[in-house]
């Protein structure tokens, strides 16, 4: 069975308190989308955070002293970095302005991923607003998909929340996933055994990243559609949580 990907368009603009459940319902109809088992539907958490109230204009935002002392550092808004503190662990690498390009601090989010200026985001959100990732995505992504259940009764899509990390040593974004609801975060193939029957020692496919950078594929930033249906893979139903992608430090050899 081939994979396919189909984007659900007509999306409005989300505002705080929106209902996703009833523009995913909506947008399926429109595609004449009919969900059947196996479906995973990846959505992009900035339509998520939305929703959830998770947007901040930066004139509200009150910068405390190590904020200041660090904006002046990389020549960031203070307000900004504020930000990224409170929704930090740790700052890991502060890297300066290149030419034409915004400073970029290296942080541990709060959720454990290691990431630039803590997944806050600028883009597709009014002058001086900010968009915080979600405080729960996997909470998020069940939520989802009960909703989901409720409404069309048929079989409940998997739900991958994702957003965008770039990558050590490469150029460019790709999506990832940062909550799941049913879907298998890794599938860890240990000791099965390749085509040649060789045993197989340290082969772990992060099967929702997979996902999520395929549908990613047609998330355009200006394209006005934030989710998009996958259909035609094989996976097992599974209670991971994204977060089970992280890396332990103890395997971390950068750090």
């Amino acid at each position: 069975m081939p994979m396919t990907l189909q984007a659900l368009p007509g999306w409005p603009e989300v505002q705080a308190g929106d209902d996703l459940v009833d523009f995913i319902h909506a947008s399926a109809q429109a595609a004449e989308w009919a969900w059947a088992a196996g479906d995973i539907l990846v959505i992009a958490h900035k339509v998520v955070s939305k929703a959830e109230d998770r947007v901040v204009d930066l004139r509200t935002v009150q910068p405390g002293a190590e904020a200041q002392r660090l904006a002046a550092e990389v020549g960031k808004d203070a307000a900004k970095v504020e930000l990224i503190l409170q929704e930090s662990r740790a700052i890991i690498r502060v890297k300066p302005p290149l030419a034409g390009r915004e400073s970029v601090l290296i942080c541990e989010h709060r959720l454990g991923w290691i990431m630039a200026n803590a997944g806050i985001d600028e883009s597709n959100v009014g002058a001086q607003q900010c968009v915080l990732l979600p405080l729960d995505p996997d909470h998020s992504a069940r939520r989802l998909r009960s909703g989901l259940q409720s409404r069309c009764g048929g079989p409940a899509p998997g739900i991958i929340i994702s957003d965008t990390f770039g990558r050590p040593w490469r150029r460019g974004l790709v999506n990832v996933a940062i909550g799941l609801a049913g879907v298998p975060a890794v599938v860890d193939l240990t000791d099965q055994c390749d085509a040649h029957g060789r045993p197989l020692r340290a082969t772990i496919p992060a099967f929702a990243d997979e996902v999520a950078a395929a549908a990613g594929l047609l998330m355009a930033k200006a394209g006005g559609c934030p989710a998009v249906v996958v259909r035609g893979l094989a996976w097992q139903e599974s209670n991971e949580s994204a977060r089970d992608i992280i890396r332990p430090v103890a395997e971390d050899l950068f750090r």
